[in-house]
């Protein structure tokens, strides 16, 4: 079972373009997606083994830390970097976007604690049981989330927010990470 490694940056993505690392927070968040996808057979095939515990302890790592912080980067930086940007009609489209995806966030991180405690029991090495119907609400939901970002969201960004904007939302994802400005 191959494990994607979480926190990875995709190439060219960082915090001075806070929009590309989103998105590229976006394909890591599938790739989680898809090794619970490939877990759930796996565990029917040869139950919680080595290959099912590390995959299980991988998603929980990701999902405890960088996929919460990109919530964060969304709800404290850049929807209100938007909403304080955002000029004529797009002050409606604007709010209902923010609010469906702010509401998201609630529903997904529903799903994660109930798929997490399946998770840690399986990276544990005890239980190995993990269903389709466990895991598919959580993936389905964040497939529309990511995709509703990636059509309407971020192209909004990039067309709404300054560069200093930009710079000021990077800025705070790199300290909400505890990482330090570039040298």
């Amino acid at each position: 079972m191959k494990i994607s490694p979480p926190g990875r940056s995709a190439p060219g993505a960082s915090f001075e373009v806070p929009l590309e690392m989103l998105a590229a927070c976006h394909e890591r968040v599938q790739n989680q997606c898809a090794t619970l996808r490939r877990l759930v057979p796996h565990l029917a095939r040869h139950g919680a083994d080595d290959a099912a515990r590390s995959a299980a302890a991988a998603v929980l790592r990701y999902f405890d830390t960088a996929a919460r912080d990109h919530h964060a980067d969304e709800e404290a930086d850049l929807f209100p970097a938007l909403i304080e940007a955002m000029a004529g009609s797009d002050a409606v489209c604007l709010h209902d976007i923010v609010g469906a995806l702010t509401a998201d966030h609630r529903a997904l991180e529903t799903h994660w604690r109930e798929v997490r405690i399946k998770l840690e029991a399986i990276a544990a090495g005890g239980a190995a049981s993990l269903d389709a119907q466990d895991i598919e609400p959580m993936i389905t939901l964040y497939e529309r989330h990511i995709e509703r970002e990636e059509k309407e969201l971020l192209p909004m960004a990039a067309r709404l927010l300054s560069d200093d904007a930009l710079e000021r939302i990077g800025r705070a994802m790199r300290e909400r990470r505890g990482i330090a400005p570039p040298g």
